[in-house]
């Protein structure tokens, strides 16, 4: 800053420079990245109260810093990034549903980073990477939200009971299907082989007699010959 001449045009870089007491005054810029959160409330599509909080890392063209100091001063930050922030973020907020803004998030993020960077670069800004950071919603959409999502949880709940009872149904048509073959089976088996299950039957029930009247000390086994003779003693 000269005191005759006004701002120079040129930018003096890092290091030792000489300059004249009193008629020439240094300005000193941070030209590194800086981050900055940027909080904006506005409106969705369909008229849904939308609180976003928006993330830049943000730094200056050095080429740009004579202009940005002759027409923003050093407080640049303070006087741009608020207000096209505030100005983009409406304008592409403005295009989508509530649903569609978080469904469609990245897509939202890259539209606002496209058009934010375009409109930095008007002031000689540089904008290295913009994210949001908070994207929620009025009570009455949260609420609305809540309630759709405990709907769903209740139909998806009863529509498994259908399923569930349907499932039991099924299992006992099989089972009671299963049964009448086996019946049908039997009797089958029971028409062409009777005599000899009936046969069966009476020779299971002799040898279950024998085994009972074994154990029991009151009786004696006397063989003769073929025959064999049972002797129960009286106590």
């Amino acid at each position: 800053m000269d005191k005759f001449s006004g701002v120079k045009k040129f930018v003096v870089g890092e290091g030792t420079h000489f300059y004249i007491p009193w008629v020439q005054i240094p300005v000193i810029f941070d030209i590194k990245t800086r981050p900055r959160n940027v909080p904006t409330l506005t409106g969705s599509k369909d008229l849904q109260t939308v609180n976003l909080n928006l993330r830049i890392l943000f730094r200056p063209v050095p080429d740009e810093l004579p202009r940005i100091y002759t027409t923003l001063g050093v407080d640049y930050e303070e006087r741009v990034l608020p207000s096209i922030t505030g100005e983009v973020l409406k304008a592409v907020v403005a295009q989508y549903d509530a649903e569609e803004l978080i469904t469609q998030r990245e897509v939202v993020s890259q539209k606002i980073n496209d058009i934010l960077t375009e409109r930095a670069r008007q002031f000689g800004l540089i904008l290295d990477d913009i994210s949001i950071t908070h994207l929620s919603f009025g009570r009455e959409f949260t609420r609305a939200v809540e309630m759709k999502q405990v709907a769903q949880q209740d139909a998806e709940k009863a529509r498994f009971l259908v399923e569930k009872e349907e499932q039991k149904k099924k299992a006992a048509v099989i089972g009671a299907e299963g049964d009448s073959q086996a019946a049908i089976l039997l009797a089958k088996a029971f028409g062409k082989a009777g005599e000899g299950l009936v046969e069966l039957r009476r020779i299971e029930a002799a040898e279950d007699i024998a085994y009972q009247l074994s154990k029991s000390k009151n009786v004696t086994y006397l063989p003769d010959g073929q025959n064999a003779f049972v002797k129960i003693a009286a106590n």
